[in-house]
């Protein structure tokens, strides 16, 4: 049987890929991008970077938003 978690994440947000770009995170919270990359300079969503290029990895976002919860 498939976990509730699963099934949030495979049917929130199923037009973007599984990482996205900071553009694609500001269409998806409905925010500027100016805010977007002010939120990512301030950790708020958990991101990696390739060079000096932000991915975001959906998951986050989701995590962010308490649609799936954090366990570490």
């Amino acid at each position: 049987m498939r976990k509730a978690k699963d099934k949030i994440y495979e049917s929130v947000f199923v037009d973007y890929p599984d990482v996205v770009t900071v553009e694609q995170m500001s269409e998806m919270l409905g925010i500027s991008t100016k805010t977007a990359y002010r939120m990512l300079r301030k950790n708020v969503i958990e991101h990696f970077m390739i060079g000096r290029i932000y991915k975001i990895p959906k998951y986050h976002i989701l995590t962010y938003l308490n649609l799936l919860e954090d366990r570490k």
